[in-house]
C-alpha cells in the first residue's frame, strides 16, 4: 500500500475508535472499558509474536517500549475514555491530536532540537485553538464538567508525547508488531490497576452494542491501527508521525455526527479551526 492510502487508513482507524468509545462508557465506567479492551488484545498480539518468531529487543530499548505503554498509550487512553464520558467523540479526538504540539515543544526545550520559527508559530496557533475551545467549554458552572473534561483529554495528550519522545529513539531498531505486542501488555497492566485503584464497581454484563464497540477497539484498532501505527512511527520523525492525526478529529466529528448524532459548540468548531490551522503550519515546518 501507498503512503498515502497507509496515511488515510490509519486516519480513519484512528477517528473510528472514538466513535467506538461511545458504545462501551454509557454501560461500563470508562477504565474498566478501555483496560478490557487492551486485555484482550495483549494475548492477541502475542500469539502474532509466536507465530512470526520474533525476538524481543536488546534491554536498552525495552524500557523505551515500557514507557511507550505506561505513557503513550494508558496514560493516553484513561483521559481520553473519561472525557469521553461527557464531551463529544469529535472533540476529544481534537484535543488528543495536541500530541505534535507536545512533542515539537518537547524536542526544543527538554531535548535541545532546533525549532523552526514557523513552527512555534504553529505551537501558538494550535494552544490559541485549545484556548478558546475550552473558555467555550469552561463558560459558567453549568459547563465546568465539560471544562475538566477538556483539561484531562489535554493532560492525556501531554502522557502520549512524554510516550513518543521516550520511544522515539527505539523506532527505527524494534520491529513494529514486538513494540505493539510489549507497550500493549505494558498498557494493559497499568490500565488494568488503574481501574481497580479508581473504579473498585466491577461492571456489569455487557449489551451486544457494548460486544460489537469492544470487538472492532479490540481488532481493527488494537491490533491493525497500532501496528500500522508503530509502522509509521518507524518511517517518520515522532513529531510529524504525531501530525498525521491531524485529519483525525473532523472525522472522528463526522463519525459522531453521522453514527451517534453528535452536535459541537461554535466554541468547538472554531477552536478546533485554529488548533488544525496551528498543527497544519507545525507540519510544514516540521517537514
Amino acid at each position: 500500500m501507498g503512503g498515502i492510502g497507509l496515511g488515510l487508513l490509519f486516519v480513519a482507524i484512528w477517528a473510528s475508535a472514538f466513535t467506538a468509545i461511545k458504545g462501551v462508557v454509557p454501560e461500563w465506567p470508562a477504565l474498566w472499558g478501555v483496560a478490557l479492551r487492551f486485555a484482550l488484545v495483549a494475548p492477541v498480539l502475542g500469539m502474532v509474536l509466536a507465530l512470526r518468531g520474533a525476538r524481543w529487543p536488546a534491554k536498552g530499548d525495552r524500557w523505551r517500549i515500557l514507557a511507550m505503554g505506561v505513557f503513550g498509550t494508558a496514560g493516553y487512553l484513561a483521559p481520553a475514555w473519561i472525557a469521553s464520558t461527557v464531551l463529544p467523540s469529535g472533540l476529544v479526538a481534537l484535543l488528543s491530536s495536541t500530541a505534535p504540539l507536545f512533542v515539537a515543544a518537547g524536542e526544543g526545550l527538554v531535548l535541545g532540537q532546533r525549532v523552526p520559527p514557523r513552527a512555534w508559530a504553529g505551537l501558538v496557533l494550535g494552544w490559541l485553538g485549545v484556548a478558546v475551545l475550552g473558555a467555550g467549554r469552561g463558560l459558567g458552572s453549568f459547563h465546568m464538567a465539560e471544562f475538566w473534561a477538556v483539561l484531562l483529554a489535554l493532560l492525556g495528550a501531554l502522557s502520549q508525547a512524554v510516550g513518543l519522545l521516550c520511544f522515539a529513539p527505539a523506532r527505527g531498531r524494534v520491529d513494529a508488531w514486538t513494540a505493539n505486542a510489549g507497550q500493549t501488555t505494558a498498557s494493559a497492566v497499568t490500565l488494568l490497576l488503574l481501574a481497580w485503584w479508581l473504579e473498585p464497581t466491577l461492571p456489569g454484563a455487557p449489551s451486544l452494542t457494548l460486544v460489537l464497540s469492544l470487538a472492532y477497539g479490540v481488532v481493527v484498532v488494537g491490533v491493525g491501527g497500532y501496528a500500522l501505527y508503530f509502522v509509521m512511527l518507524r518511517r517518520l520523525p515522532p513529531a510529524t508521525a504525531a501530525a498525521l492525526q491531524l485529519l483525525a478529529p473532523p472525522l472522528a466529528a463526522l463519525f459522531g455526527w453521522a453514527l451517534l448524532g453528535e452536535k459541537l459548540a461554535w466554541t468547538d468548531v472554531a477552536g478546533g479551526l485554529v488548533t488544525l490551522t496551528g498543527l497544519a503550519v507545525l507540519f510544514r515546518a516540521r517537514r
